[in-house]
């Protein structure tokens, strides 16, 4: 999917200070996108901007809260002032939750529930409505994870929760926006190499001798599929969760 060419589109992508969102930033410039670098931390926003304009790229920084209603209005109205009406959406932000569903304190509840699925749809709705204002497609993908369909009872009750949720949303609002001509679909990680992976590693160990294949993913095996989804390829392609987990979770 190298040969994308994603020039004069406005890309979106919150979390994208570290991790699997910074790798999502950094491609989608690749292809020629303008990318706007969003999350809550202003010096590694600064720093992702950098280093995609040293690549070649064009980003700016946006900061942003998800679970801040505020927060995703002043974003989504600073970039369609400045930048245009954003014609891509990576919805990458989430956290886990890493703990027993019965032991959870009511402000975890909270701040996983508010970002990892009331942010994701405000950033959708608050896209999808200036998208079908100004008469234009779009393409917007949730990051879900393969905990959607597969949780083994170790600690991540919520977690799983609302990566279902989302992909359920992601069907929903497909049907509803197909007359717009707004693309929604979603892509279901399984274990990756990321920042929140390693927190869990920390945790339990090394889990990767467990797999079939004995291995974590790494993020540059992500990449051709969101291409694939943010480009005139997927076209009739909506509604759709695409797991990718090097086969290492049961169906």
């Amino acid at each position: 999917m190298t040969s994308v060419d994603l020039t004069g589109r406005v890309a979106i992508v919150t979390g994208s200070t570290s991790g699997l969102g910074a790798r999502f930033a950094h491609v989608l410039a690749d292809a020629g996108a303008t990318v706007v670098v969003t999350g809550r931390r202003t010096e590694r926003i600064a720093e992702v901007v950098e280093e995609i304009g040293r690549r070649g790229g064009t980003a700016h920084g946006v900061r942003l809260d998800v679970a801040d209603p505020a927060s995703v209005e002043s974003c989504l109205t600073e970039v369609t002032e400045r930048f245009g009406v954003p014609g891509i959406l990576v919805n990458n932000a989430g956290i886990p939750d890493a703990q027993r569903a019965h032991k959870m304190p009511l402000e975890l509840v909270d701040a996983v529930l508010d970002t990892n699925i009331r942010g994701p749809w405000l950033m959708a709705t608050g896209v999808a409505r200036r998208l079908i204002t100004a008469e234009l497609p779009g393409r917007i993908v949730n990051i879900s994870s393969m905990a959607a369909y597969h949780y083994a009872g170790n600690g991540a009750a919520l977690y799983a929760t609302t990566k279902a949720a989302l992909s359920r949303m992601t069907e929903a609002l497909a049907v509803e926006w197909a007359r717009d001509l707004i693309n929604v679909n979603a892509i279901a990680p399984g274990v990756f190499e990321s920042e929140m992976t390693d927190g869990m590693l920390a945790r339990v160990g090394d889990i990767a001798p467990g797999f079939p294949r004995r291995r974590l993913g790494v993020p540059e095996q992500l990449d051709s599929t969101l291409l694939y989804l943010v480009s005139d390829a997927s076209e009739a392609v909506t509604g759709t969760v695409i797991k990718i987990d090097d086969g290492q979770l049961p169906r």
